[in-house]
C-alpha cells in the first residue's frame, strides 16, 4: 500500500498490508491480553495512558509533520490536533475512576444493590483520516482504560500516524497483547467484521456506518457510530457584528480543509443583514492562502483524497446549472497536489446537491431566508443530524431555534466545536451512541446487577 502526499502527489512510502492470517493472529494475541488487562486496577491502567499522555507532547514535532505530509492539513493545525487530543485525553485520566466503579444503589433492607461495570472485551475502532488523533482517543483511550483490548484500524490515508499511536501506547506502558493495529484499506476492513468481536466503533460515513451495522447485527454487539453532517448555521438579523459572524462561519467551513463532520455546510442569513453577511464572508474567504501545509503563512493545505476533487466541482456545476452563482473559488487549482479552492456560492436553494448532500470540503451555499421560521424548517431539511449553530444578540431567541433542532450538539454564538465534557452523538444518519463526557467512558463497559442477600 502505497502512502501518498497530497500536497506534492509523490509516495513517502510503501507499507505491507494486513491479511487474513496475521488479522488472525492478532486477533488471538489481543483475546489472551484482555483477559489480564482487565484484571489489572483501573489506576495503574489510567497511569499508563498519562504516559501516553506526555509522550504525545514529547513527540508532538515529528507526530505533526508525519500527520501534515500524509493527510494534508497545514502544520499548525496538526499541532492544534494533537493539543486537542492531549486535552481530552486528560478528561479521562481525571474521571475514568468515578465512572468506572462500582455503584452501590440500595445499602438499606435485607437485599443489598449494586451494579460493577466489566469491560466489553476486544473492540475494533474503524477510525478516520480527518482527525487521526481526536477521533481515536474518542475510542482507544476509555475502552483500555475500561480494561478493554483494541484492534484500531487507522485510515489508508493515515496510515503512519496510526503507527505512530501504536508505538507510543506499547512506550506508555499498554500491552502488546492488548493493542494492535491492523493495516490496509476496505479489503482489511471487511477482514475485521467477519471477527467475532466484542464491539464495533466507526467513524466515517453513512454509507459505510449502515453497512458496518448490517454486517455485525446478528453479532449481538455494540455498534457505535460516529458518522457525516450536513450542519447549518443561521445567522439572525440581530447579531452585533457581522464581520466576526462571517469570520467565524469562515472558519467553521474551511477548518481542516471543511473536512470534518461537524463542518457548516450550509449557511442561512435573514434578509436584513444577507447582503452584508455575504459581502463579509466572500471578501474574507478570497484572502485565504492556499499553498504548502508545511508552510507557516498557509491556512487551506490540499484535500486529503484525490477523488474529493471531482466529488466537489460536481456539486458545484449541479448548482449552477439550478441557477446558483459563484462568487468566489469552488474549483480545483491546476498544479500538484489536490488543491481546491475555497467556495461561496449565492441563489441556492434545497434542489441542489450542495445544499441536501454532504460536501466534506471547504464549499458552501449561504441561502436568504425571511424570518426565523423560514430558517428553521430549511435547517431541519436534512437527513443527518450531527450539530446546529445560531447567531444572534438574543439568547432566547437562539434557543427557540436551537430547541427543535433534532440533532445531537447545537451552539450559540459559536459553532464547529467539540467538548471532552459533552457528550458527542449524532442522530438520524449521523450516527449512534455517544463518546466523549461521562457517556463516553461507559460506552466502553456492560453493566452487571448484584443482588445481594445475606449480609450486614
Amino acid at each position: 500500500m502505497k502512502i501518498i502526499n497530497p500536497a506534492t502527489e509523490e509516495t513517502i512510502t510503501e507499507i505491507e498490508e494486513d491479511n487474513t492470517e496475521t488479522i488472525r493472529r492478532k486477533f488471538e494475541m489481543l483475546s489472551k491480553g484482555q483477559r489480564e488487562w482487565a484484571t489489572v486496577e483501573t489506576a495503574h491502567r489510567i497511569a499508563v495512558i498519562q504516559r501516553f499522555y506526555h509522550l504525545l507532547e514529547e513527540h508532538k514535532n515529528e507526530l505533526a509533520h508525519t500527520l501534515t505530509s500524509e493527510m494534508g492539513k497545514p502544520l499548525q493545525q496538526s499541532f492544534n490536533e494533537l493539543n486537542g487530543a492531549r486535552t481530552r485525553i486528560k478528561y479521562f485520566i481525571e474521571h475514568s475512576q468515578k465512572y468506572l466503579q462500582e455503584e452501590w444503589i440500595t445499602t438499606d433492607g435485607t437485599t443489598k444493590e449494586k451494579i460493577v461495570f466489566e469491560p466489553l472485551g476486544v473492540i475494533a475502532n474503524i477510525s478516520a483520516w480527518n482527525y487521526p488523533y481526536l477521533v481515536g482517543v474518542n475510542v482507544f483511550i476509555p475502552a483500555l482504560i475500561a480494561g478493554n483490548a483494541v484492534m484500531y484500524k487507522p485510515s489508508e490515508y493515515t496510515t503512519l500516524t496510526g503507527l505512530h499511536i501504536q508505538n507510543l501506547l506499547h512506550s506508555s506502558g499498554v500491552p502488546e497483547n492488548c493493542f494492535q493495529t491492523v493495516t490496509g484499506g476496505r479489503v482489511v476492513g471487511e477482514m475485521l467484521l467477519e471477527l467475532p468481536l466484542d464491539g464495533y466503533f466507526f467513524t466515517g460515513s453513512y454509507k459505510t456506518g449502515k453497512y458496518i451495522a448490517e454486517r455485525v447485527a446478528q453479532k449481538m454487539v455494540p455498534c457505535q457510530l460516529e458518522l457525516g453532517g450536513k450542519d447549518p448555521l443561521y445567522v439572525m438579523e440581530d447579531v452585533v457584528d457581522i464581520e466576526k459572524t462571517a469570520a467565524d462561519a469562515l472558519e467553521g467551513v474551511v477548518y481542516n480543509n471543511g473536512q470534518s463532520c461537524c463542518a457548516v455546510e450550509r449557511i442561512y442569513v435573514h434578509e436584513k443583514v444577507y447582503d452584508a453577511f455575504v459581502a463579509a464572508y466572500t471578501n474574507q474567504c478570497s484572502k485565504l492562502i492556499i499553498g504548502d501545509p508545511l508552510d507557516e503563512t498557509t491556512g487551506i493545505g490540499p484535500l486529503s483524497r484525490k477523488e474529493q476533487q471531482a466529488f466537489l466541482l460536481e456539486q458545484v456545476e449541479d448548482a449552477v446549472n439550478k441557477g446558483a452563482i459563484v462568487l468566489c473559488g469552488g474549483k480545483a487549482l491546476p498544479r500538484k497536489g489536490y488543491y481546491f479552492e475555497p467556495g461561496v456560492l449565492v441563489n441556492v436553494n434545497h434542489s441542489m446537491k450542495l445544499m441536501t448532500e454532504e460536501s466534506f470540503g471547504p464549499v458552501v451555499g449561504i441561502q436568504k431566508v425571511k424570518d426565523d421560521a423560514e430558517a428553521r424548517e430549511l435547517m431541519k431539511d436534512t437527513q443527518y443530524g450531527l450539530t446546529a449553530a445560531v447567531y444572534s444578540n438574543s439568547f432566547e431567541r437562539a434557543e427557540k431555534v436551537m430547541q427543535k433542532m433534532d440533532c445531537g450538539s447545537v451552539y450559540w454564538n459559536c459553532c464547529d466545536r467539540v467538548s471532552a465534557t459533552l457528550p458527542w452523538s449524532g442522530r438520524k444518519h449521523s450516527g449512534l451512541g455517544s463518546t466523549l463526557s461521562y457517556q463516553g467512558i461507559r460506552a466502553f463497559v456492560q453493566p452487571k446487577a448484584y443482588h445481594i442477600r445475606g449480609i450486614n
